[in-house]
């Protein structure tokens, strides 16, 4: 006696192989079957073809590889902690000259000060801004450096401008393939494509990389604006004025009051580092604060493709899909001859 079950393992043959009076399938079968999952083997490849071009992969995935290749040489452990060094340095030069070398050059108490300011007025609206600016700076270069593993997980995928032909080259293979579906290597074949789908996003990495992708991502939203940049600029112009200040102002002053250059060294440390190391500073930061410019409307490129963390499943979900038809498929016929 057929049951249900039954009707439904020939229904699914003749779905795959149009031969029911071959494998001798009930009349429910031979009324059903309409090769369906032949059908949405094929829709299932169109829509892994189509899927670069919705997203516009073709185009932004190589923007992300040039925005991972622009940032390599700053995202060393050592290049990060010089980064963050410069700053402290800045900081301490602003610290020593709005402290020990205003005291010797007008004397301690407010109104001393007031008059350092009133001489100095480059200097004093450079110390007016700085505490700003170096919070913002120290913001960026904290969540650049933190964010170094993540960016590193990134770097380690396959070139991004691979990524689209992940999809298209098995997207293509599946439609060829349900075109061949009724053959049984075919089916075979399909199933070896659910496999190599279900492997790869282990294979390259995507399910470690990808929350990380996402994590460094959603780190840089406010960072790669074209507004952020050119306030980052900005501090240069401004650090730039308050160290002339030190160099073309101050240090001659101190000179005049009677020190050397030995003695102003000593005396003011914090002051002469900056001055010294001004120009290596800016050398360095410089080209970083470039590539992030450059890098804006690559980050936004990339940004605007699903999140990261999706991408393993892009592969997963239609492996597990294949498997299951093409797999369900060769239990189904085994049954069907048991039964004939």
């Amino acid at each position: 006696m057929r049951g249900p079950l039954r009707d439904w393992a020939d229904l699914w043959e003749e779905a795959w192989y149009g031969d029911s009076q071959k494998t001798g399938m009930s009349a429910a079968a031979r009324r059903g079957g309409k090769g369906w999952p032949l059908i949405v083997i094929a829709v299932l490849g169109l829509g892994m073809i189509a899927a670069p071009a919705i997203f516009q992969m073709f185009h932004r995935a190589p923007l992300g590889a040039e925005m991972i290749k622009d940032f390599k040489p700053y995202m060393t452990t050592t290049r990060l902690a010089g980064f963050q060094r410069e700053l402290r340095q800045i900081d301490a030069g602003v610290s020593d000259t709005n402290t020990n070398v205003a005291h010797a050059l007008a004397g301690t108490g407010t109104a001393a000060h007031r008059r350092f300011d009133a001489r100095y007025p480059g200097f004093a609206d450079f110390q007016d801004k700085w505490g700003a600016i170096y919070a913002d700076m120290k913001h960026l270069m904290d969540t650049i450096q933190s964010n170094r593993v993540n960016y590193l997980a990134m770097e380690g995928l396959p070139d991004f401008r691979l990524f689209p032909w992940f999809f298209v080259i098995p997207g293509v293979l599946i439609v060829l393939l349900a075109a061949a579906g009724r053959r049984r290597a075919a089916r075979w074949a399909i199933a070896g494509v659910a496999v190599a789908l279900l492997v790869a996003p282990f294979a390259i990495g995507l399910f470690g990389a990808g929350p990380k992708g996402a994590k460094m991502m959603t780190a840089f939203q406010t960072l790669e604006t074209r507004q952020k940049v050119q306030t980052i600029q900005g501090y240069f112009a401004t650090i730039a004025v308050g160290q002339g200040t030190l160099r073309l102002e101050l240090v001659p002053a101190l000179r005049k009051d009677g020190l050397s250059t030995s003695q102003i060294a000593a005396r003011f440390p914090g002051m002469t580092t900056l001055n010294d190391r001004w120009i290596p500073i800016l050398n360095d930061m410089t080209p970083m604060i470039g590539t992030m410019s450059d890098s804006v409307d690559n980050y936004q490129a990339v940004s605007a493709l699903p999140s990261f963390t999706l991408f393993p499943w892009f592969f997963v979900a239609p492996g597990l899909l294949l498997a299951a038809l093409a797999l369900g498929a060769g239990r189904h016929r085994s049954a069907t001859s048991l039964r004939t």
